[in-house]
């Protein structure tokens, strides 16, 4: 039995990528946890009224912003949500690397962050 569901919103200013890669990771860990992605947040800025409205339970920032933007918005979704589970992509990471990396990278991530 999977669990969750866990409501996930991504900050991403490429919403058809976040969605696109985080729906390649939902499929992959489907097994093993139930992951409803149910927002993003195009910036920084516009985190904060899309946690409000939403509560996630998960929220990744995107490799696009920088370490203190992630910070800023992470501390955000953890004012909203004390409970919430948050990950920051590594700085450049889709960029250097692609999206196959990203996607990996997360489902890496997955089991110490739900599991926490």
């Amino acid at each position: 039995m999977p669990q969750g569901p866990y409501k996930l919103v991504t900050v991403n200013n490429a919403p058809e990528r976040a969605y696109r890669l985080v729906g390649r990771i939902v499929e992959d860990v489907k097994d093993k946890y139930t992951i409803i992605h149910a927002g993003n947040a195009e910036s920084p800025e516009a985190a904060k009224s899309v946690f409000e409205q939403i509560k996630p339970d998960i929220v990744f920032t995107a490799s696009m912003w920088s370490p203190e933007q992630s910070s800023k918005v992470l501390a955000e979704a953890k004012a909203v949500n004390p409970n919430c589970k948050t990950l920051a992509l590594p700085q450049g990471l889709q960029v250097q690397q692609g999206p196959d990396a990203v996607v990996e990278f997360i489902k890496e991530q997955i089991p110490g962050l739900i599991g926490s």
